[in-house]
């Protein structure tokens, strides 16, 4: 007769081994990973570079088919996201659980997390949309194609202000939570290798350690690099035109107003070779000295908004915004236009794959970096804790940014100062066009200045730490061996892919580019919320039935 032990659920896997070389060229790192990672991103340099009118012409071939076909896919993805972890945190008997083992407690303090978390969250994107993409739906947003507010009125502002905290809330940072959990609660709690393929071990176990596993980790690092390359692609933009409007614009810019081909290379050649000498100089060093930075005059700018230029009116569009948004994101998330052939339809579906997709796919590309930075540093904290405080917090900082900073550049609008200079400027343009105009002229220098160097700090940043995390990822975990050369080489890789896009196409093609390499990180994202709602459930059941689940409960 069957006894209660054979009805167990088996113990969790506690074992991932990865093959990695222990000497030569790629001493430290797994090479079935690394080499076709770099294969794979030195192919799209290639075809960049010696093929831009094929290029092109395949790009917005892909535009036009591809991403519309997935845009469904993207949007409800998204929205399971964010349904499971606020499940897994709400649930008391999930909510409880800790990642890490179950007596451990978090190595860092609240205020420290946050704080790296605040750092997670701020960043080069939130320079350059901060004030332009409230602007952008200020123009243009569903409501004002449906008819229902006039653009650039004060009917607009409510509605341009739920996409904007639609697309910088709670999704955004529901995606980086939910693969930091399936990485972190894996390794923390079963000693599996911080890597992205650990993630996926509840559902496919140890054929993870084989090529399955490889492709997974390929494809996080290309993701991860061209998540990166938006991002630092904005930055190269926006401090050009900082740098144009301190005096030097004759050769920064063309004559149509986009930055010159001359002056991308040689900001890439400044701002990455910056950002690759401080990856080979450690984090210790490099990415911490930084980050201060970036704190201290991320919230001298915040300052400056709050009291300099339209505060009042900004924390009333805060308060506003954050109410509409709490009572209209679950139908806002889960709405999909259909290009149903009419102009209301196509005009609809166009503005969403412009902006949400667009954003669900950045964040997913995104993932990786991001996911494994938070995973790092929230060792030994409750589930509950964890999803709460990675989605919560930053998503209010991002709110409390958009609303002074774009806050300002609308009320500058509506009240006729501005007289149409800032929603007509570039988006890389539209923060020092609001200065040019909340300041006078002397104050407008010094601040844009400022807005320059915490570019240069946030830039330097970010290329530094995406280049740690992708020598991560190829070295499934482990930090060990000889790292310099591949330093060098992704830095080189990673200011080639932005420098051929942006000249190729502009920030555009960067944008499509992302969108197409962020898809197949898009199913192993989906993967991941199998993964780690499996693996709580039966941690659950087996705690019920006496099985160990944490490597303390396997014994020496």
């Amino acid at each position: 007769m069957p006894s209660e032990r054979d009805h167990r659920i088996a113990p969790p896997l506690v074992d991932l081994p990865i093959s990695i070389a222990d000497r030569g060229f790629y001493d430290g790192l797994s090479r079935q990973v690394t080499i076709p990672a770099k294969i794979i991103v030195t192919l799209l340099i290639v075809w960049a570079i010696f093929f831009p009118v094929n290029a092109a012409e395949t790009l917005d071939a892909v535009n036009r088919s591809i991403i519309r076909d997935f845009a469904g896919w993207y949007i409800y993805l998204v929205a399971a996201i964010v349904a499971v972890c606020l499940a897994l945190a709400v649930i008391p008997s999930t909510g409880r659980l800790r990642i890490g083992l179950d007596d451990e407690r978090p190595e860092f303090s609240r205020l420290s997390w946050f704080s790296m978390l605040f750092g997670a969250g701020i960043g080069i994107g939130m320079l350059t949309y901060a004030v332009g993409e409230p602007m952008a739906h200020f123009a243009n947003n569903p409501a004002i194609i449906q008819g229902a507010a006039a653009p650039l009125s004060a009917e607009a502002v409510p509605s341009a202000y739920l996409y904007t905290f639609l697309h910088w809330g709670i999704a955004a940072w529901a995606t980086y939570a939910l693969v930091g959990l399936a990485i972190g609660y894996v390794a923390y709690r079963r000693g599996l290798p911080l890597t992205i393929r650990s993630a996926l071990a509840p559902i496919f176990g140890r054929t993870m350690s084989g090529y399955a596993g490889h492709i997974v980790d390929v494809v996080a690092v290309v993701a991860t690099l061209l998540g990166v390359a938006v991002t630092m692609g904005l930055g190269v933009e926006q401090f050009i035109a900082g740098a144009a409007r301190l005096g030097a614009a004759d050769w920064l810019l063309d004559a149509d107003g986009t930055s010159s081909a001359l002056a991308i290379i040689v900001s890439l050649i400044v701002l990455v070779g910056a950002s690759t000498a401080s990856a080979l100089s450690g984090v210790g060093k490099g990415i911490k000295w930084l980050s201060n930075i970036n704190l201290v005059l991320s919230f001298a700018l915040l300052a400056l908004f709050l009291f300099a230029g339209s505060g009042l009116f900004g924390l009333e569009v805060l308060g506003r915004g954050i109410v509409k948004y709490c009572v209209e994101v679950v139908p806002t998330t889960l709405t999909h236009f259909m290009a149903d052939g009419t102009v209301l339809g196509e005009a609809l579906s166009q503005w969403q794959l412009d902006w949400t997709v667009f954003y669900w796919a950045w964040w997913i590309a995104f993932a990786p970096f991001v996911g494994m930075f938070v995973a790092r540093i929230s060792r030994g904290r409750t589930i509950r804790e964890y999803v709460l405080g990675v989605i919560l917090v930053p998503s209010l900082l991002c709110f409390v940014w958009m609303a002074l900073a774009g806050g300002t550049a609308i009320f500058l609008e509506l009240n006729g100062a501005a007289g149409g200079s800032i929603v007509t400027a570039p988006i890389s343009d539209q923060l020092f066009a609001t200065l040019s105009v909340m300041l006078g002229p002397v104050a407008m220098i010094l601040v844009t200045g400022l807005v320059v160097v915490l570019l240069i700090t946030y830039l330097i940043t970010s290329a530094d730490s995406a280049i740690l995390i992708v020598n991560t990822i190829n070295g499934a975990g482990v930090t060990e061996g000889q790292r310099r050369r591949h330093i060098l080489f992704w830095g080189a890789a990673l200011a080639f892919i932005v420098g051929s896009m942006l000249i190729l196409g502009g920030i555009d093609a960067i944008r499509v580019t992302m969108i197409i390499g962020a898809l197949p990180f898009s199913f192993v994202t989906g993967l991941m919320v199998v993964a780690i709602v499996k693996a709580i459930v039966f941690d659950l059941i087996r705690v019920s039935q006496g099985v160990p689940v944490t490597t303390d409960g396997f014994g020496p």
